[in-house]
């Protein structure tokens, strides 16, 4: 009876392979959790920016000219309000294109994202 008194709970061994092994399965599994957390930010993007120039189509078509801000499509109703760059975390980082000199008008043409870097199939963000 003394003897099973004894042997309760783990050796220092048994607990540094099972540490070991936890280890390794976070190492694992820890880089394609991250990549799907960017590919998922991509995502947003993508969607947010299709969003927005479909309301700035729309618009140009009910009013005949391009919003003057981004903003003219939240105060107008076209989109609920004006959505966060993923990327950037923040509404005031969208980048404004005008609309080409020739066409004689003004105002919001078209709509990027004002994040730097590259996307996972290698294009850069501002492209988009």
């Amino acid at each position: 009876m003394p003897r099973r008194l004894q042997q309760r709970g783990f050796t220092l061994i048994e607990l540094v392979v099972v540490m070991a092994i936890v280890a390794l399965l976070v190492s694992i599994a820890a880089p394609r959790y991250f990549r799907s957390v960017e590919r998922a930010r991509e995502n947003v993007l993508r969607q947010n920016l299709s969003l927005m120039r479909d309301a700035i189509d729309k618009f140009n078509s009910d009013n005949g000219r391009y919003p003057e801000t981004i903003a003219d499509l939240a105060t107008k109703r076209y989109i609920r309000k004006v959505p966060d760059d993923p990327l950037t975390g923040s509404d005031g980082t969208w980048v404004i294109v005008q609309p080409p000199e020739s066409s004689g008008l003004s105002g919001v043409y078209d709509i990027k994202s004002g994040a730097e870097g590259t996307a996972l199939d290698g294009s850069q963000y501002s492209s988009w």
